[in-house]
């Protein structure tokens, strides 16, 4: 596979669309990108190969039929989209970041939402981009580092992207910067529990054959970190819940197949090149013995956290105040006696 250009962002281009753009001065990162300058978290490791991720998903954006390997995004995108049906307003002006080939847009209307802004690492799956009736813009950029002005967005939605930064407390602080006062985002991102029965069945095979084992599924946030790091990044208002989508293949080669035709292949920086052919015959057949279901085949469970979180605003409902309340929860036990008593009253 060639190596890929360094990406060039079209700043100056933005304000036509009507969505106003930082002024942003640029830096050269690791990866060869050119990303706007600012600080990210201190302590932030830097876990991923966001250049080979990108070459991932480009690639898997040009294969001849990328529809095919579609269905899991299709699914949780469609599962985005109806929370934001669930959402009694309109949207005038939307944002998708890490959109991908733009599972979400296609499952909404332009009644809700007025125009979208769709954002990714890849320029092949914007170019490649599902049809929808809302009128689109595609800007090339990084989770990290969005390239718009404060208070610019009604809603932000993201898709089985952010599990990839490697700076996630930044990412969620640039997607609360970019919302108007009142806005909503609403997420979904792979969790903790995603492909257990590959993980553990590759771990197995690589300790019995190898004489120990490297991670070979990426690491994944813990449902329990979602909720601070939203409060932390500045939203209230939260929701997160978790939800499982088990898919049956007929092996595990299938399996790794289709998560390389959804550009969801390891890009970990401590990720192992090379399994040898009978430590991976010998994980399909852990995975077979461990997991199979009566018709042969063999299930993966992906585990999806959504999370809703509302940036603030004056006309938000907030709670009263400390030792504002005129019933105490001990009197709320004498309810029933109280009634009780005047039914017999009556």
């Amino acid at each position: 596979m060639a190596l890929l250009t360094p990406l060039r962002f079209s700043w100056r281009q933005l304000p036509a669309a009507g969505v106003p753009v930082k002024n942003f001065s640029l830096r050269t990162v690791a990866s060869g990108a050119s990303f706007p300058s600012g600080g990210g978290s201190p302590k932030a490791f830097n876990i991923f190969d966001r250049d080979l991720k990108r070459k991932q998903k480009n690639w898997a954006a040009q294969q001849p039929e990328p529809m095919k390997f579609d269905y899991l995004k299709e699914e949780v995108g469609s599962r985005i989209a109806d929370r934001v049906y669930d959402i009694a307003r309109d949207f005038h002006l939307a944002l998708d970041v890490g959109c991908g080939r733009g599972y979400i847009a296609e499952h909404l209307n332009k009644e809700t939402v007025g125009k979208f802004f769709q954002t990714d690492i890849a320029e092949n799956a914007l170019k490649n981009a599902l049809e929808t009736e809302i009128p689109t813009v595609s800007v090339l950029a990084d989770e990290e580092f969005l390239p718009f002005r404060e208070n610019t967005f009604d809603l932000v939605v993201s898709s089985l992207s952010l599990h990839w930064v490697n700076d996630l407390p930044r990412a969620l602080e640039q997607i609360h910067y970019v919302l108007k006062p009142d806005g909503v985002f609403i997420g979904a991102m792979f969790g903790g529990d995603t492909l257990f029965e590959l993980r553990c069945s590759l771990q197995l095979a690589e300790t019995e054959r190898e004489g120990g084992f490297s991670p070979h599924v990426s690491p994944f946030t813990a449902v329990n970190d979602l909720g601070h790091l939203l409060g932390r990044a500045g939203f209230n208002t939260l929701t997160v819940d978790t939800d499982e989508i088990q898919v049956n293949y007929p092996g595990m080669f299938e399996l790794m197949e289709d998560l390389q035709g959804m550009g969801e292949s390891n890009c970990a920086w401590n990720r192992k090149a090379l399994l040898h052919r009978d430590t991976m015959l010998a994980a399909a057949a852990v995975y077979q013995e461990m997991y199979r279901n009566e018709d042969g085949s063999v299930p993966a469970t992906y585990q999806i956290y959504y999370m809703i979180g509302w940036k603030y605003h004056d006309s938000q409902a907030r709670p009263a105040e400390r030792g504002s309340a005129t019933v105490s929860f001990g009197e709320l036990g004498k309810i029933n006696d109280l009634m009780s008593q005047g039914k017999k009253s009556q």
